[in-house]
């Protein structure tokens, strides 16, 4: 069967280097029994993932015709290939138990396979993921850096994030205008934040969305008792200077002054 043509709208860059598919395979370490791999393409990766006797495969792609190459391809896979967008699963009905993500993921929809994986951080153990360089060095970095912004706050908050390698423009077809990075996120043991979480998404958004200002005047928005306590020196800070876990005390200081009735 011919190659699979590459869509502009998907974001598709089908991944040439045979020795980088078989890293990014290697990066999942020991992932629970179950893994899914989202947008396989051509099976770049797949052709790795099948040789491995510790997971049980499972592929999702939206594209019909790399779901027509990958059935004629994988034929040992045909149960187990979803037609679908990934980011509209209802991961509950069907993958009830825990699971690992990978694969080469579209640019244009990076960020949201990775809130998809942290709202369902009960069920998603890892995930090994290509993207675009910066956004997984945003990812990955921390305090102090001028990539550390919400996707790093949020993500770390839940997993141990590790930035893998770059991969340069030239092994993709077509190849994109920009480099790609390879990182790895493995579910640590916070099973619950001490604060309020939805509170805590919207301090740590608020407090980027102007990264340049100071804390006392990006949360000046936010509905809490600002005469308690916009004095204390937390709020004199920049986003970036703020770890995760003090974002979470900062978030349990606004969630105690609340509004006077």
């Amino acid at each position: 069967m011919k190659r699979v043509r590459a869509k502009k709208y998907l974001g598709q860059h089908f991944l040439n280097d045979l020795d980088i598919a078989r890293q990014i395979t290697e990066s999942l370490l020991t992932p629970p029994s179950q893994v899914i791999e989202v947008g396989p393409g051509m099976g770049v990766l797949t052709q790795f993932l099948i040789q491995r006797s510790d997971i049980d495969l499972y592929l999702v792609e939206i594209d019909s015709e790399s779901v027509s190459y990958l059935h004629h391809n994988y034929p040992q896979l045909k149960e187990r290939i979803i037609e679908g967008d990934f980011l509209k699963m209802n991961f509950g009905k069907l993958f009830p138990e825990k699971f690992s993500i990978i694969g080469n993921f579209p640019y244009n929809i990076s960020s949201q396979i990775f809130f998809k994986a942290l709202v369902n951080r009960q069920q998603v153990e890892k995930v090994v993921g290509m993207v675009q360089r910066e956004v997984g060095r945003r990812i990955a970095s921390g305090p102090g850096s001028k990539e550390y912004g919400i996707l790093s706050v949020l993500l770390q908050a839940f997993y141990d994030i590790e930035y893998l390698m770059t991969v340069d423009e030239h092994v993709f077809t077509p190849p994109p205008k920009v480099k790609s990075g390879v990182i790895r996120l493995v579910r640590n043991k916070v099973e619950q934040l001490p604060c309020d979480e939805g509170l805590f998404i919207r301090v740590v958004k608020a407090a980027f969305l102007h990264r340049r200002k100071t804390m006392r005047n990006s949360l000046k928005k936010l509905a809490f008792d600002h005469d308690a306590i916009l004095h204390l020196p937390v709020f004199n800070l920049r986003p970036e200077q703020l770890a995760v876990e003090g974002f979470q005390e900062l978030t349990l200081l606004i969630q105690q002054h609340p509004l006077c009735e």
